[in-house]
């Protein structure tokens, strides 16, 4: 395994520091990193080796990726995906994008879309990570081919928000619960594209029922964190940035999401061309655990 990168280290202790000593960094929060729009193919290479530093040295529960690995879904960047999360610790969650589908080749495209990301990443069916204190579900927010002229754009089935709800109301009380997808399920304001997800503001309001902490998404090409215009407004909607070439008014960066009892820390690890730095940093109130809640470094009830 390779050694990290000395600046690693620099960039964890600048993080502790600015994002203060109350307690972001403390053996009882659930750390998770979320990576997503690598485009391999088209992929900042510095970036994408500085960001695997990054989780070999730093401890985390979960790494996601939410979508759009690589940049025509070609089967050498498939392959050269693989090979890279091969060099990761896991655990290791991801979900498709619009861009993991066969740029070339309607007849595949129509058929079978999602055949290459099946057998060289992982299945594309809606997927579960159950650990103490945090239940996480992945949804297909892509298609390979739609009824409109831009099948970049997202659709979510009543079927996926139904599931997915599902999935996150069986998850033990007071654990987290994340839904992972690549389009961002309503829009972002101020951001350099949008989404148009078909079943975006349905599959909202269902998970923001199921009691859904955060819904991470990809695509936009840029960090963002809102919150849910539903229920209580303490779903957030946290998007990740790109570690490809394709910027969009931002530099490469991916996203540390700290989970405490009350709060949560999205930190940017933002790529300069030379070393990782803390790009942008928001802190929000959680949803209070119930009092019967898990002791996530046990996994006893407290």
């Amino acid at each position: 395994m390779a050694q990290p990168r000395a600046s690693t280290f620099v960039v964890h202790a600048a993080l502790i520091a600015q994002l203060g000593s109350a307690g972001n960094f403390n053996s009882m929060a659930l750390r998770l990193i979320q990576m997503s729009d690598i485009h391999f193919g088209y992929e900042d290479a510095a970036a994408v080796a500085a960001a695997a530093d990054y989780v070999r040295a730093e401890p985390f529960d979960l790494l996601m990726l939410t979508g759009d690995i690589t940049q025509l879904g070609a089967e050498k960047e498939f392959a050269a995906a693989a090979v890279w999360l091969e060099t990761l610790p896991g655990p290791i969650l991801s979900t498709p994008g619009n861009h993991d589908t066969p740029w070339a080749g309607l007849v595949e495209r129509a058929l079978m879309p999602w055949d290459r990301y099946n057998r060289l990443i992982g299945p594309v069916t809606q997927a579960s990570f159950i650990a103490p204190g945090l239940t996480v579900r992945s949804m297909n927010s892509a298609r390979g081919w739609q009824i409109r002229l831009n099948w970049s754009k997202g659709e979510v089935s009543a079927g996926q928000a139904r599931r997915a709800g599902e999935a996150l109301e069986a998850a033990a009380p007071g654990a987290r619960r994340v839904l992972a997808c690549h389009h961002p399920l309503i829009e972002v304001p101020g951001e350099p594209m949008t989404s148009r997800v078909r079943g975006g503001q349905h599959a909202a309001r269902r998970l923001v029922r199921a009691g859904a902490d955060l819904v991470v998404t990809g695509h936009l090409h840029v960090p963002f964190v809102q919150a849910l215009p539903y229920g209580d407004g303490l779903t957030y909607a946290v998007g990740a940035g790109t570690l490809s070439r394709r910027e969009r008014g931002e530099p490469p960066s991916f996203n540390v999401i700290t989970l405490e009892d009350d709060r949560m820390t999205v930190a940017v690890m933002a790529w300069d061309g030379t070393a990782l730095h803390l790009g942008r940093a928001w802190e929000v109130a959680l949803r209070p655990r119930p009092k019967a809640m898990l002791d996530i470094s046990t996994g006893t009830e407290a």
